[in-house]
Protein backbone atom coordinates (compact mmCIF):
# COMPACT_ATOMS: atom_id res chain seq x y z
CA UNK A 1 0.00 0.00 0.00
CA UNK A 2 1.08 3.59 -0.50
CA UNK A 3 3.06 4.90 2.49
CA UNK A 4 1.02 7.99 3.29
CA UNK A 5 0.68 9.16 6.89
CA UNK A 6 -2.17 7.59 8.88
CA UNK A 7 -3.79 10.97 9.47
CA UNK A 8 -4.10 11.52 5.73
CA UNK A 9 -5.70 8.16 5.18
CA UNK A 10 -8.50 8.19 7.71
CA UNK A 11 -11.11 9.33 5.21
CA UNK A 12 -12.45 7.95 1.96
CA UNK A 13 -11.17 10.99 0.06
CA UNK A 14 -7.67 10.34 1.39
CA UNK A 15 -7.51 6.90 -0.21
CA UNK A 16 -5.50 6.42 -3.40
CA UNK A 17 -7.54 6.12 -6.58
CA UNK A 18 -6.88 2.38 -6.94
CA UNK A 19 -8.37 1.70 -3.50
CA UNK A 20 -11.48 3.76 -4.21
CA UNK A 21 -11.89 1.98 -7.54
CA UNK A 22 -11.56 -1.41 -5.85
CA UNK A 23 -14.21 -0.44 -3.34
CA UNK A 24 -16.77 0.78 -5.89
CA UNK A 25 -16.36 -2.33 -8.03
CA UNK A 26 -16.86 -4.65 -5.05
CA UNK A 27 -19.75 -2.48 -3.80
CA UNK A 28 -21.55 -2.73 -7.14
CA UNK A 29 -21.05 -6.49 -7.23
CA UNK A 30 -22.49 -6.82 -3.75
CA UNK A 31 -25.46 -4.61 -4.67
CA UNK A 32 -26.33 -6.95 -7.55
CA UNK A 33 -25.81 -9.91 -5.23
CA UNK A 34 -28.41 -8.48 -2.83
CA UNK A 35 -30.79 -7.83 -5.72
CA UNK A 36 -30.62 -11.43 -6.96
CA UNK A 37 -30.70 -13.11 -3.58
CA UNK A 38 -33.74 -11.34 -2.15
CA UNK A 39 -36.03 -11.91 -5.13
CA UNK A 40 -37.39 -15.19 -3.79
CA UNK A 41 -38.76 -13.55 -0.64
CA UNK A 42 -40.70 -11.01 -2.69
CA UNK A 43 -42.56 -13.58 -4.80
CA UNK A 44 -42.97 -16.39 -2.29
CA UNK A 45 -46.75 -16.04 -2.19
CA UNK A 46 -46.98 -16.04 -6.02
CA UNK A 47 -44.76 -19.14 -6.28
CA UNK A 48 -46.78 -20.80 -3.53
CA UNK A 49 -49.95 -20.30 -5.57
CA UNK A 50 -48.42 -21.38 -8.91
CA UNK A 51 -46.84 -24.58 -7.60
CA UNK A 52 -49.59 -25.44 -5.10
CA UNK A 53 -47.33 -25.33 -2.03
CA UNK A 54 -48.12 -24.80 1.63
CA UNK A 55 -46.66 -21.72 3.32
CA UNK A 56 -44.12 -23.84 5.23
CA UNK A 57 -43.12 -25.80 2.10
CA UNK A 58 -42.72 -22.61 0.09
CA UNK A 59 -40.52 -21.16 2.85
CA UNK A 60 -37.99 -23.95 2.21
CA UNK A 61 -37.25 -22.31 -1.17
CA UNK A 62 -35.70 -19.44 0.78
CA UNK A 63 -33.61 -22.04 2.59
CA UNK A 64 -32.42 -23.61 -0.69
CA UNK A 65 -29.77 -20.96 -1.30
CA UNK A 66 -28.41 -21.46 2.20
CA UNK A 67 -28.03 -25.20 1.68
CA UNK A 68 -25.23 -24.61 -0.86
CA UNK A 69 -23.60 -21.55 0.67
CA UNK A 70 -21.15 -23.49 2.81
CA UNK A 71 -19.76 -25.10 -0.36
CA UNK A 72 -19.49 -21.79 -2.20
CA UNK A 73 -17.72 -20.20 0.77
CA UNK A 74 -15.35 -23.15 1.04
CA UNK A 75 -14.42 -23.66 -2.62
CA UNK A 76 -14.48 -20.05 -3.85
CA UNK A 77 -12.75 -18.92 -0.67
CA UNK A 78 -10.00 -21.49 -1.18
CA UNK A 79 -9.61 -20.33 -4.79
CA UNK A 80 -9.36 -16.75 -3.57
CA UNK A 81 -6.62 -17.73 -1.12
CA UNK A 82 -4.69 -19.49 -3.88
CA UNK A 83 -5.26 -17.44 -7.05
CA UNK A 84 -6.27 -14.06 -5.67
CA UNK A 85 -9.37 -12.25 -4.45
CA UNK A 86 -10.32 -10.74 -7.83
CA UNK A 87 -10.78 -13.88 -9.98
CA UNK A 88 -12.79 -15.58 -7.22
CA UNK A 89 -15.00 -12.50 -6.93
CA UNK A 90 -15.69 -12.60 -10.68
CA UNK A 91 -16.55 -16.32 -10.56
CA UNK A 92 -18.96 -15.64 -7.70
CA UNK A 93 -20.84 -12.97 -9.64
CA UNK A 94 -21.24 -15.26 -12.65
CA UNK A 95 -22.59 -18.07 -10.44
CA UNK A 96 -25.30 -16.06 -8.71
CA UNK A 97 -26.28 -14.31 -11.96
CA UNK A 98 -26.78 -17.54 -13.90
CA UNK A 99 -28.57 -19.18 -10.97
CA UNK A 100 -30.99 -16.29 -10.64
CA UNK A 101 -31.83 -16.26 -14.35
CA UNK A 102 -32.47 -20.01 -14.29
CA UNK A 103 -35.03 -19.51 -11.50
CA UNK A 104 -37.24 -17.78 -14.04
CA UNK A 105 -37.40 -21.03 -16.04
CA UNK A 106 -38.24 -23.29 -13.07
CA UNK A 107 -41.08 -25.71 -13.81
CA UNK A 108 -41.67 -27.15 -10.32
CA UNK A 109 -40.54 -27.05 -6.70
CA UNK A 110 -37.38 -29.12 -7.14
CA UNK A 111 -36.10 -27.28 -10.20
CA UNK A 112 -36.50 -23.97 -8.38
CA UNK A 113 -34.81 -25.45 -5.30
CA UNK A 114 -31.81 -26.47 -7.44
CA UNK A 115 -31.50 -23.09 -9.17
CA UNK A 116 -31.71 -21.27 -5.83
CA UNK A 117 -28.88 -23.49 -4.61
CA UNK A 118 -26.74 -22.21 -7.51
CA UNK A 119 -27.53 -18.64 -6.40
CA UNK A 120 -26.34 -19.61 -2.93
CA UNK A 121 -23.00 -20.86 -4.27
CA UNK A 122 -22.32 -17.51 -5.88
CA UNK A 123 -23.54 -15.39 -3.01
CA UNK A 124 -21.32 -17.24 -0.55
CA UNK A 125 -18.28 -16.64 -2.69
CA UNK A 126 -19.21 -13.00 -3.25
CA UNK A 127 -19.50 -12.29 0.48
CA UNK A 128 -16.13 -13.76 1.38
CA UNK A 129 -14.12 -12.62 -1.62
CA UNK A 130 -15.54 -9.09 -1.83
CA UNK A 131 -15.08 -8.48 1.89
CA UNK A 132 -11.50 -9.74 1.94
CA UNK A 133 -10.73 -7.90 -1.30
CA UNK A 134 -11.84 -4.55 0.09
CA UNK A 135 -10.34 -5.08 3.56
CA UNK A 136 -6.98 -6.06 2.12
CA UNK A 137 -7.03 -3.09 -0.25
CA UNK A 138 -7.73 -0.50 2.49
CA UNK A 139 -5.58 0.73 5.39
CA UNK A 140 -5.97 -1.34 8.55
CA UNK A 141 -7.27 1.60 10.56
CA UNK A 142 -10.22 1.96 8.14
CA UNK A 143 -11.31 -1.67 7.80
CA UNK A 144 -14.50 -1.37 9.83
CA UNK A 145 -15.56 1.34 7.42
CA UNK A 146 -14.43 -0.81 4.50
CA UNK A 147 -16.79 -3.64 5.43
CA UNK A 148 -19.58 -1.40 6.72
CA UNK A 149 -19.65 0.68 3.55
CA UNK A 150 -19.35 -2.47 1.41
CA UNK A 151 -22.27 -4.23 3.08
CA UNK A 152 -24.46 -1.16 2.63
CA UNK A 153 -24.66 -2.28 -1.02
CA UNK A 154 -26.65 -5.40 -0.16
CA UNK A 155 -29.73 -3.57 1.18
CA UNK A 156 -29.55 -1.09 -1.70
CA UNK A 157 -29.83 -4.16 -3.93
CA UNK A 158 -32.89 -5.30 -1.95
CA UNK A 159 -34.43 -1.83 -2.28
CA UNK A 160 -33.87 -1.96 -6.04
CA UNK A 161 -35.43 -5.44 -6.12
CA UNK A 162 -38.46 -4.19 -4.17
CA UNK A 163 -38.96 -1.35 -6.65
CA UNK A 164 -38.62 -3.66 -9.64
CA UNK A 165 -41.05 -6.08 -7.98
CA UNK A 166 -43.68 -3.34 -7.70
CA UNK A 167 -43.29 -2.56 -11.41
CA UNK A 168 -42.97 -6.03 -12.93
CA UNK A 169 -44.91 -8.61 -10.93
CA UNK A 170 -48.36 -6.95 -10.91
CA UNK A 171 -48.11 -6.44 -14.69
CA UNK A 172 -46.22 -9.51 -15.91
CA UNK A 173 -45.17 -12.53 -13.87
CA UNK A 174 -42.83 -13.43 -11.02
CA UNK A 175 -40.60 -15.17 -13.57
CA UNK A 176 -39.62 -11.89 -15.23
CA UNK A 177 -38.14 -10.72 -11.94
CA UNK A 178 -35.53 -13.48 -12.12
CA UNK A 179 -34.62 -12.91 -15.76
CA UNK A 180 -33.00 -9.64 -14.70
CA UNK A 181 -30.42 -11.75 -12.85
CA UNK A 182 -28.26 -11.90 -15.98
CA UNK A 183 -27.46 -8.19 -15.78
CA UNK A 184 -24.58 -8.55 -13.26
CA UNK A 185 -22.57 -10.63 -15.73
CA UNK A 186 -21.74 -7.42 -17.61
CA UNK A 187 -19.99 -6.19 -14.45
CA UNK A 188 -17.55 -9.09 -14.57
CA UNK A 189 -16.07 -7.83 -17.86
CA UNK A 190 -15.23 -4.54 -16.16
CA UNK A 191 -13.83 -6.27 -13.08
CA UNK A 192 -11.65 -8.59 -15.14
CA UNK A 193 -10.04 -5.77 -17.13
CA UNK A 194 -9.86 -2.87 -14.71
CA UNK A 195 -9.10 -3.91 -11.13
CA UNK A 196 -5.80 -4.57 -9.37
CA UNK A 197 -5.39 -7.48 -6.97
CA UNK A 198 -5.66 -6.91 -3.20
CA UNK A 199 -2.29 -5.60 -2.02
CA UNK A 200 -2.13 -7.45 1.29
CA UNK A 201 -2.79 -10.79 -0.41
CA UNK A 202 -0.12 -10.07 -3.03
CA UNK A 203 2.39 -9.18 -0.34
CA UNK A 204 1.79 -12.06 2.07
CA UNK A 205 0.65 -14.90 -0.23
CA UNK A 206 1.04 -14.09 -3.92
CA UNK A 207 2.33 -17.08 -5.89
CA UNK A 208 3.17 -19.24 -2.86
CA UNK A 209 1.22 -22.43 -3.52
CA UNK A 210 2.09 -24.11 -0.23
CA UNK A 211 0.52 -21.64 2.21
CA UNK A 212 -3.07 -21.31 1.03
CA UNK A 213 -6.18 -23.30 1.89
CA UNK A 214 -6.44 -24.74 -1.63
CA UNK A 215 -3.22 -26.71 -1.06
CA UNK A 216 -4.98 -28.42 1.87
CA UNK A 217 -8.41 -29.03 0.35
CA UNK A 218 -7.34 -29.96 -3.17
CA UNK A 219 -4.13 -31.91 -2.55
CA UNK A 220 -4.01 -35.22 -4.49
CA UNK A 221 -4.57 -37.40 -1.43
CA UNK A 222 -7.49 -35.34 -0.14
CA UNK A 223 -9.23 -34.38 -3.35
CA UNK A 224 -11.38 -37.52 -3.70
CA UNK A 225 -12.32 -37.91 0.00
CA UNK A 226 -13.24 -34.23 0.23
CA UNK A 227 -15.32 -34.45 -2.93
CA UNK A 228 -17.22 -37.46 -1.59
CA UNK A 229 -17.75 -35.75 1.76
CA UNK A 230 -19.04 -32.62 0.01
CA UNK A 231 -21.54 -34.74 -1.94
CA UNK A 232 -22.76 -36.46 1.24
CA UNK A 233 -23.10 -33.11 3.01
CA UNK A 234 -25.02 -31.60 0.09
CA UNK A 235 -27.48 -34.53 -0.01
CA UNK A 236 -27.98 -34.41 3.77
CA UNK A 237 -28.67 -30.67 3.75
CA UNK A 238 -31.08 -30.87 0.81
CA UNK A 239 -33.07 -33.58 2.58
CA UNK A 240 -33.06 -31.64 5.86
CA UNK A 241 -34.14 -28.29 4.49
CA UNK A 242 -36.61 -29.64 1.96
CA UNK A 243 -38.16 -31.53 4.90
CA UNK A 244 -37.74 -34.91 3.18
CA UNK A 245 -35.77 -36.71 5.91
CA UNK A 246 -38.04 -39.75 6.11
CA UNK A 247 -37.58 -40.03 9.86
CA UNK A 248 -33.77 -39.81 9.68
CA UNK A 249 -33.59 -36.10 10.55
CA UNK A 250 -31.39 -36.41 13.68
CA UNK A 251 -28.95 -38.73 11.87
CA UNK A 252 -28.68 -36.38 8.86
CA UNK A 253 -28.10 -33.39 11.15
CA UNK A 254 -25.33 -35.32 12.94
CA UNK A 255 -23.73 -36.18 9.57
CA UNK A 256 -23.83 -32.51 8.54
CA UNK A 257 -22.29 -31.28 11.80
CA UNK A 258 -19.48 -33.86 11.70
CA UNK A 259 -18.78 -33.02 8.05
CA UNK A 260 -18.45 -29.33 8.83
CA UNK A 261 -16.13 -30.08 11.74
CA UNK A 262 -14.00 -32.29 9.46
CA UNK A 263 -13.59 -29.47 6.93
CA UNK A 264 -12.89 -26.96 9.70
CA UNK A 265 -10.07 -29.14 11.06
CA UNK A 266 -8.51 -29.32 7.58
CA UNK A 267 -8.82 -25.60 6.94
CA UNK A 268 -7.84 -24.16 10.29
CA UNK A 269 -5.62 -26.82 11.85
CA UNK A 270 -5.31 -26.20 15.58
CA UNK A 271 -7.56 -23.15 15.15
CA UNK A 272 -10.58 -25.31 14.33
CA UNK A 273 -12.32 -24.70 17.72
CA UNK A 274 -12.17 -20.94 17.00
CA UNK A 275 -13.67 -21.52 13.54
CA UNK A 276 -16.51 -23.59 15.07
CA UNK A 277 -17.17 -20.82 17.62
CA UNK A 278 -17.40 -18.28 14.77
CA UNK A 279 -19.85 -20.55 12.93
CA UNK A 280 -22.10 -20.73 16.00
CA UNK A 281 -21.96 -16.94 16.39
CA UNK A 282 -23.02 -16.40 12.78
CA UNK A 283 -25.70 -19.11 13.06
CA UNK A 284 -27.31 -17.21 15.95
CA UNK A 285 -26.95 -13.92 14.06
CA UNK A 286 -28.89 -15.33 11.12
CA UNK A 287 -31.56 -16.70 13.43
CA UNK A 288 -32.25 -13.18 14.72
CA UNK A 289 -32.09 -11.43 11.36
CA UNK A 290 -33.31 -13.78 8.64
CA UNK A 291 -36.78 -14.58 9.94
CA UNK A 292 -37.48 -10.88 9.37
CA UNK A 293 -35.67 -10.62 6.03
CA UNK A 294 -37.22 -13.76 4.56
CA UNK A 295 -40.75 -13.59 5.96
CA UNK A 296 -41.43 -9.86 6.30
CA UNK A 297 -43.03 -9.60 2.82
CA UNK A 298 -45.22 -12.61 3.59
CA UNK A 299 -46.20 -11.13 6.96
CA UNK A 300 -47.11 -7.76 5.45
CA UNK A 301 -49.19 -9.34 2.67
CA UNK A 302 -50.80 -12.25 4.49
CA UNK A 303 -51.26 -11.02 8.07
CA UNK A 304 -51.71 -7.28 7.56
CA UNK A 305 -53.24 -7.34 4.09
CA UNK A 306 -50.97 -4.79 2.43
CA UNK A 307 -50.87 -4.54 -1.36
CA UNK A 308 -47.80 -5.26 -3.50
CA UNK A 309 -47.11 -1.53 -3.79
CA UNK A 310 -47.33 -0.99 -0.02
CA UNK A 311 -45.04 -3.96 0.62
CA UNK A 312 -42.56 -2.60 -1.89
CA UNK A 313 -42.51 0.78 -0.12
CA UNK A 314 -42.12 -0.79 3.32
CA UNK A 315 -39.21 -2.92 2.12
CA UNK A 316 -37.63 0.13 0.55
CA UNK A 317 -37.57 1.92 3.90
CA UNK A 318 -36.28 -1.21 5.62
CA UNK A 319 -33.49 -1.51 3.05
CA UNK A 320 -32.54 2.15 3.35
CA UNK A 321 -32.31 1.71 7.11
CA UNK A 322 -30.07 -1.31 6.64
CA UNK A 323 -27.79 0.62 4.27
CA UNK A 324 -27.57 3.70 6.51
CA UNK A 325 -26.92 1.50 9.52
CA UNK A 326 -24.10 -0.36 7.76
CA UNK A 327 -22.29 2.90 6.99
CA UNK A 328 -22.83 4.19 10.53
CA UNK A 329 -21.63 0.86 11.93
CA UNK A 330 -18.39 1.15 9.97
CA UNK A 331 -17.68 4.64 11.32
CA UNK A 332 -18.56 3.63 14.88
CA UNK A 333 -16.45 0.50 14.57
CA UNK A 334 -13.34 2.48 13.65
CA UNK A 335 -14.00 4.91 16.51
CA UNK A 336 -15.23 2.63 19.32
CA UNK A 337 -13.82 -0.75 18.27
CA UNK A 338 -15.54 -3.52 16.34
CA UNK A 339 -17.01 -5.40 19.29
CA UNK A 340 -18.17 -2.37 21.28
CA UNK A 341 -19.96 -0.89 18.27
CA UNK A 342 -21.51 -4.27 17.39
CA UNK A 343 -22.92 -4.88 20.87
CA UNK A 344 -24.21 -1.31 21.14
CA UNK A 345 -26.13 -1.63 17.87
CA UNK A 346 -27.68 -4.96 18.86
CA UNK A 347 -29.02 -3.70 22.18
CA UNK A 348 -30.39 -0.51 20.63
CA UNK A 349 -32.23 -2.62 18.04
CA UNK A 350 -34.29 -4.25 20.79
CA UNK A 351 -36.10 -0.92 21.24
CA UNK A 352 -37.68 -1.33 17.78
CA UNK A 353 -38.20 -5.07 17.22
CA UNK A 354 -41.34 -5.55 19.30
CA UNK A 355 -43.09 -2.28 18.28
CA UNK A 356 -42.72 -3.24 14.59
CA UNK A 357 -44.68 -6.46 15.02
CA UNK A 358 -47.18 -5.05 17.50
CA UNK A 359 -48.26 -2.38 15.00
CA UNK A 360 -51.72 -3.05 13.53
CA UNK A 361 -52.52 -2.66 9.84
CA UNK A 362 -53.15 0.86 8.57
CA UNK A 363 -50.28 2.69 10.30
CA UNK A 364 -48.24 2.86 7.14
CA UNK A 365 -45.98 5.85 7.88
CA UNK A 366 -45.18 4.66 11.40
CA UNK A 367 -44.36 1.22 9.96
CA UNK A 368 -41.86 2.83 7.60
CA UNK A 369 -40.17 4.71 10.45
CA UNK A 370 -39.96 1.67 12.72
CA UNK A 371 -38.67 -0.60 9.95
CA UNK A 372 -36.00 1.95 9.05
CA UNK A 373 -34.83 2.21 12.67
CA UNK A 374 -34.98 -1.53 13.34
CA UNK A 375 -33.00 -2.48 10.24
CA UNK A 376 -30.50 0.34 10.77
CA UNK A 377 -29.58 -1.09 14.16
CA UNK A 378 -30.17 -4.83 13.93
CA UNK A 379 -29.15 -5.50 10.31
CA UNK A 380 -26.99 -2.45 9.75
CA UNK A 381 -24.64 -3.36 12.57
CA UNK A 382 -23.83 -6.61 10.73
CA UNK A 383 -21.71 -4.45 8.42
CA UNK A 384 -19.02 -5.11 11.03
CA UNK A 385 -19.33 -8.89 10.77
CA UNK A 386 -16.74 -9.45 7.99
CA UNK A 387 -14.17 -7.43 9.96
CA UNK A 388 -15.04 -9.28 13.16
CA UNK A 389 -14.73 -12.70 11.49
CA UNK A 390 -11.69 -11.78 9.38
CA UNK A 391 -9.72 -10.77 12.47
CA UNK A 392 -9.85 -14.39 13.64
CA UNK A 393 -7.91 -15.67 10.58
CA UNK A 394 -4.46 -14.87 9.11
CA UNK A 395 -4.23 -13.57 5.54
CA UNK A 396 -3.24 -16.91 4.01
CA UNK A 397 -6.59 -18.50 4.94
CA UNK A 398 -8.75 -15.42 5.45
CA UNK A 399 -10.98 -15.76 2.38
CA UNK A 400 -11.74 -19.44 2.95
CA UNK A 401 -11.89 -19.01 6.73
CA UNK A 402 -14.30 -16.10 6.48
CA UNK A 403 -16.27 -17.61 3.60
CA UNK A 404 -16.62 -21.08 5.11
CA UNK A 405 -17.33 -20.12 8.73
CA UNK A 406 -19.74 -17.36 7.73
CA UNK A 407 -21.65 -19.48 5.25
CA UNK A 408 -21.90 -22.55 7.49
CA UNK A 409 -23.24 -20.21 10.15
CA UNK A 410 -25.57 -18.79 7.50
CA UNK A 411 -27.48 -22.08 7.65
CA UNK A 412 -29.25 -20.23 10.45
CA UNK A 413 -30.86 -18.36 7.57
CA UNK A 414 -32.14 -21.67 6.20
CA UNK A 415 -33.55 -22.59 9.59
CA UNK A 416 -35.02 -19.12 10.13
CA UNK A 417 -38.03 -19.13 7.75
CA UNK A 418 -38.92 -22.68 8.75
CA UNK A 419 -38.62 -21.82 12.44
CA UNK A 420 -40.60 -18.62 11.94
CA UNK A 421 -43.52 -20.33 10.26
CA UNK A 422 -43.46 -23.27 12.71
CA UNK A 423 -43.47 -21.00 15.75
CA UNK A 424 -46.21 -18.90 14.17
CA UNK A 425 -48.37 -22.01 13.80
CA UNK A 426 -47.85 -22.79 17.48
CA UNK A 427 -48.51 -19.36 18.93
CA UNK A 428 -51.04 -18.14 16.41
CA UNK A 429 -49.26 -15.30 14.65
CA UNK A 430 -46.32 -14.76 12.31
CA UNK A 431 -45.62 -11.28 13.71
CA UNK A 432 -45.26 -12.59 17.27
CA UNK A 433 -43.01 -15.42 16.11
CA UNK A 434 -40.70 -13.02 14.27
CA UNK A 435 -40.48 -10.70 17.29
CA UNK A 436 -39.68 -13.56 19.68
CA UNK A 437 -36.96 -15.03 17.45
CA UNK A 438 -35.36 -11.66 16.72
CA UNK A 439 -35.45 -10.43 20.31
CA UNK A 440 -34.10 -13.60 21.93
CA UNK A 441 -31.29 -14.31 19.49
CA UNK A 442 -30.18 -10.66 19.43
CA UNK A 443 -29.34 -10.92 23.13
CA UNK A 444 -27.47 -14.21 22.56
CA UNK A 445 -25.30 -12.72 19.79
CA UNK A 446 -24.61 -9.57 21.83
CA UNK A 447 -23.34 -11.71 24.72
CA UNK A 448 -21.11 -13.88 22.50
CA UNK A 449 -19.49 -10.88 20.83
CA UNK A 450 -19.41 -8.70 23.94
CA UNK A 451 -17.64 -11.40 25.96
CA UNK A 452 -15.29 -12.10 23.02
CA UNK A 453 -15.89 -15.84 23.35
CA UNK A 454 -14.23 -17.12 20.12
CA UNK A 455 -10.96 -15.26 20.76
CA UNK A 456 -11.01 -16.17 24.46
CA UNK A 457 -11.37 -19.81 23.45
CA UNK A 458 -8.37 -19.54 21.15
CA UNK A 459 -6.21 -17.94 23.81
CA UNK A 460 -7.35 -20.44 26.43
CA UNK A 461 -6.26 -23.29 24.14
CA UNK A 462 -2.93 -21.47 23.59
CA UNK A 463 -3.37 -21.55 19.83
CA UNK A 464 -0.35 -20.14 18.01
CA UNK A 465 -1.69 -17.87 15.26
CA UNK A 466 -0.93 -14.49 13.73
CA UNK A 467 -4.66 -13.75 13.37
CA UNK A 468 -5.28 -10.23 14.78
CA UNK A 469 -7.96 -11.30 17.27
CA UNK A 470 -5.65 -13.93 18.79
CA UNK A 471 -2.43 -11.91 18.88
CA UNK A 472 -3.47 -8.43 20.00
CA UNK A 473 -4.16 -7.38 23.58
CA UNK A 474 -7.79 -7.35 24.74
CA UNK A 475 -8.20 -3.59 24.37
CA UNK A 476 -6.68 -3.46 20.89
CA UNK A 477 -8.51 -6.58 19.69
CA UNK A 478 -11.81 -4.77 19.94
CA UNK A 479 -10.89 -2.73 16.89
Amino acid sequence: MAESPPSARMSFRGLPGAQRKAFFAAWLGYLLDGFDFILITLVLTEIQADFGLSKTHAATLVSAAFVSRWLGGLVLGALADRFGRKPAMIASIVAFSVGSALCGFAWDYWSLFLFRAIVGLGMAGEYGTSATYVMESWPKQMRNRATGFLLSAYPIGTVLAAQVYGLIVPNLSWRWLFYAGLIPIALTLYLRRSLPEAEEWQKEVGDREDVSTSSVLFSPRRRLPNGLLAAVLAIALVLIFSQQTGGFGPLLIAVAVLGFVFFAVQLAGRMWPVMIAIMLTVFCAFLYSWPIQSLLPTYLKSDLGYTAGQVSTALTWAGLGYAAGSCLAGMLGDRLGTRRAYVLGLFVSLLFVFPVFALPAGNVVLLWVLLFAMQATSQGISGLLPKYIGDHFPTRLRAAGLGFSYNVGALGGAVAPIAGTAIAAGIGGLGTALAVLAGTLTVVVALIIGLNLPARLGRALKIDSDAPALTTPERTAQS
